[in-house]
């Protein structure tokens, strides 16, 4: 029970240490966290050259931000877990354009519109039969699912399939994979001026109801009123209009008939210039995230792993019932539900961990889950003849574990607590759901920004395939040296 409680006690350790990080207080401005994709241009998107977070929506919150007196910190995520987010206090503000809908407006707090945009059908080129949302019945679109054109496709009597942005739903319709998108369009248009794609065309409007955007706050939060405020000096001194002529050469900010202009705004670049601009952001975010995050979830994961081995083995009921349970419900579940969970769900009986701890604590607990029975089936290889030979001698307990049951135990579970350790490192592509900018999410961000998905994903995966290909060798050499304590 001893080192059970102690393997805990370790796990909470990590995780206080990893959450007392602190901010500069020299700006005694309010912090405002905003939520946003980062990969939904021209609205919220990574710039090429610069890889700063830049858009339409971007610069609208900075400027609402200025007027109001706040200081802003950008937290990106998908935007299907956005609106978890809000809920769960991870961030305090949505800047990515958030349709207003009865739905939302009933759940959240909604400012004034700051987008007029209008819907329409995207579908591949030269398809007949699709021009409007009454031809999208018994058809599939591709959309995010929680996004307001997803509720519009499904009101038409589509069948919705989920992605996360609309360069994925765009390779999609463009593969024959589903029939159409609905969607902003802007974003169409932008999609279409970027990377000059002639496999996609907009086959018609979807209704003829105006699309109205805002900012999303939860219920009453009192930075509404003072956003609320903000847009409409913004709206009256000309900066709103300023900044929607900024990108698309018309007035977005208020009522329009849809017409824009995209083309002169962001340049697309060749595919090796691409990959080779993303190539240094996706290698930090495997440096900075990736490998770390790998090495103490494994960590704090194999010391649970072996407290819930012994336990089991124990002969105490109380215990081998609470590392049977712990090892049950690992198993059963998702480590992506996991993932949630800890971060989205816990806040709400109080315990709110930062995206590092939480991402350790979930991936370490996921870890233990699986990587338990590989322990205790190690340690059960062991002839019981070790054991009974160790207490002739006069060895303990303890000391039979330490000097002879785990080393030759330890050899019989390298082989698959290596296959754990790499899946581990694949399983930190999940990360960007609680808000862990990894490798992955490097290369989602260049994907989207440069609307090229194939040299890019091929980058990454060449990257974890580096990192795991290291490790079986690390594996080799690790079962080569334990293979002394076999008896010749």
């Amino acid at each position: 029970m001893r080192h059970v409680l102690r393997a805990f006690a370790l796990v909470l350790l990590m995780v206080a240490v990893a959450s007392s990080c602190t901010t500069d207080g020299s700006d005694d401005r309010p912090v405002v966290r905003v939520g946003t994709e980062g990969t939904y241009p021209p609205f919220s998107f990574h710039d090429p050259d610069s890889k700063q977070l830049t858009g339409y929506d971007i610069d609208v919150i900075k400027a609402v931000a200025k007027q109001a007196g706040w200081r802003l910190e950008f937290v990106e995520t998908q935007f299907d877990a956005i609106f978890a987010a809000l809920q769960a206090k991870r961030i305090d503000v949505i800047a990515n354009q958030v349709s207003i809908n009865p739905e939302r407006e009933g759940k959240y707090g909604l400012s004034s519109a700051y987008t007029y945009s209008h819907g329409v059908i995207v579908v591949k080129k030269g398809t007949k039969g699709i021009t409007s949302l009454a031809d999208l019945k018994g058809r599939t679109t591709a959309q995010s699912t929680t996004s307001n054109w997803s509720a519009v496709a499904k009101k038409a009597g589509a069948k919705v399939e989920g992605v996360e942005g609309f360069a994925q739903a765009a390779a999609l319709v463009s593969q024959g994979r589903v029939d159409a998108i609905v969607n902003d369009n802007i974003a169409v248009l932008d999609y279409l001026n970027t990377t000059g794609s002639d496999k996609i065309e907009i086959a018609g409007n979807a209704g003829d109801e105006v699309s109205k955007q805002a900012l999303a706050f939860r219920k009453g939060d009192p930075r509404l009123e003072e956003a609320d405020r903000a847009l409409q000096e913004l709206r009256a001194d000309g900066t709103l209009t300023k900044i929607s002529q900024k990108y698309f050469k018309a007035d977005v900010s208020a009522a329009n008939d849809g017409t824009v202009d995209v083309s002169g705004g962001r340049k697309g670049k060749s595919d090796a210039d691409t990959v080779k601009d993303a190539a240094w952001p996706m290698l930090r975010g495997l440096l900075k995230a990736t490998i770390p995050i790998t090495i103490i979830s494994f960590a704090i994961g194999l010391a649970l792993a072996v407290a819930a081995a012994l336990a089991r083995l124990s002969g105490k009921l109380l215990l081998s019932g609470i590392a049977r349970t712990y090892v049950s419900i690992i198993r059963g579940t998702p480590l992506l539900v996991q993932l949630f969970i800890v971060f989205y769900g816990l806040p709400e009986i109080g315990i709110d961990l930062a995206p590092w701890p939480a991402a350790i604590l979930a991936l370490s607990l996921n870890v233990g889950g699986y990587a338990a029975e590989i322990v205790r089936s190690a340690i059960l290889s062991v002839p019981r003849g070790q054991f009974e030979a160790a207490s002739t001698i006069g060895m303990g307990y303890w000391q039979t574990m330490r000097r002879i049951v785990f080393p030759q135990a330890a050899r019989i579970a390298v082989p698959p607590l290596s296959n754990t350790l790499i899946s581990l490192v694949k399983d930190t592509s999940l990360l960007s759901v609680v808000l862990v900018t990894e490798l992955f999410r490097e290369a989602v961000y260049a994907a989207s920004a440069a609307q090229i998905f194939m040299p890019l994903y091929t980058v990454a995966a060449l990257y974890y395939w580096i990192v795991c290909a290291g490790l079986s060798l690390v594996q080799g050499r690790l079962e080569t040296r334990l293979n002394r304590f076999v008896a010749s």
